[in-house]
């Protein structure tokens, strides 16, 4: 570890605790990293068609006598209770024990598939993370949700789930395609939006970002939050921000005209839209949410039409009362959460 200048964080949570481990290099040294967990334990490897083409050669050459790779098909589709059967049928020709290991090799869709199954399996086995998208290794891989998608609405079936490491390899972003890693960039900016106007402000400057570096600002933000509300009641609500609207406009396209980022760069515009017109945010604040999502080449308009997200507002996890709870920003780097009606909504778009 020493040898790629590892970067460790510590998420702490009313049960327990376990540290995320950011370096180049790292995925080379993932054997030496699980074996202190492993023991003499069963390991499922969990990854899709195209993480695995790309990575699978290192991960296969670091972390030996492993069962033979899951790999699903690439794309939120397999998000669902079809592919989370698919991963059951899979842990029990593995023979996968309690004292087994789920490895989550790949991005957001496989963290949070392989996640809720390992949470689910057995009333509960193991995970590790090992998360290869922007958007991953910058937010979904750290806190422990996991969850998968309904015909209903996105994330309606899902459970808390800590792993116990995550692992984080700046270096694999390297062949990531440059939409993986705009999306990746959205919630960069949402991070900034909420919680740091210094990191807000970088993304505005010219030249390449400092990957690693975000990724370490991001997850050093989510650690300290999810250590304060693991459950999601309170504070962690704002990591959500631009997420409500988000999900509508993923499910408006039926998960596969947006991906996740991009729906939430549109989310979090619409989000500050409302909050500037209820007079709960700082004028302005639109503006500067734009450039800093255009400057990451984001879109940040709904070419659909707005009304017909309602309906879909309404099967949202944080809807009630004839409305939604928002997070909404005072001014970048400071947010609050609110309850918003429909009819509001609609007046203002």
């Amino acid at each position: 570890m020493d040898a790629v200048k590892a970067q460790k964080l510590t998420v702490g949570f009313e049960g327990g605790r376990y540290d995320i481990l950011i370096g180049k290099g790292l995925l080379r040294e993932l054997g030496g990293l699980l074996a202190p967990l492993r023991k003499n334990a069963p390991l499922a490897v969990v990854s899709d068609e195209n993480v695995w083409a790309a990575h699978g050669e290192t991960f296969a050459s670091s972390v030996d006598s492993f069962d033979p790779v899951i790999v699903l098909p690439p794309g939120e589709g397999i998000k669902s209770l079809e592919g989370l059967s698919r991963l059951y049928g899979d842990f029990a020709r593995r023979k996968l024990t309690r004292n087994g290991l789920v490895a989550a090799f790949g991005g957001g869709v496989i963290g949070d598939l392989a996640g809720f199954a390992a949470a689910t399996w057995m009333r509960g086995v193991r995970i590790v993370q090992v998360p290869t998208t922007l958007l991953a290794q910058v937010d979904s891989s750290v806190g422990g949700k996991t969850a998968v998608n309904l015909p209903q609405g996105k994330n309606l079936a899902g459970a808390f789930h800590q792993p116990e490491l995550t692992v984080i390899d700046p270096a694999v972003l390297d062949s990531l395609p440059e939409r993986e890693r705009r999306c990746g960039m959205a919630e960069v900016v949402k991070y900034g939006a909420i919680r740091s106007r210094s990191l807000f402000e970088a993304l505005l400057e010219d030249g390449e970002p400092d990957l690693a570096g975000l990724i370490h600002t991001c997850c050093q933000i989510k650690a300290e939050i999810v250590a304060r509300d693991e459950r999601d009641f309170g504070e962690r609500m704002l990591l959500n921000f631009g997420h409500t609207l988000g999900h509508a406009i993923e499910k408006s396209g039926g998960f596969e005209t947006y991906r996740h980022g991009e729906a939430v760069a549109m989310g979090m515009v619409l989000a500050a839209e409302a909050g500037e017109a209820m007079g709960f945010t700082e004028p302005g604040t639109v503006n500067a949410l734009r450039r800093a999502l255009t400057a990451q080449g984001l879109e940040t308009e709904y070419p659909g039409d707005l009304m017909s997200l309602f309906p879909l507002l309404s099967a949202d996890k944080k809807s009630a009362g004839g409305g939604v709870q928002m997070v909404l920003l005072r001014r970048v780097g400071e947010a609050f959460t609110r309850h918003v009606a429909f009819e509001d909504l609609k007046r203002i778009f």
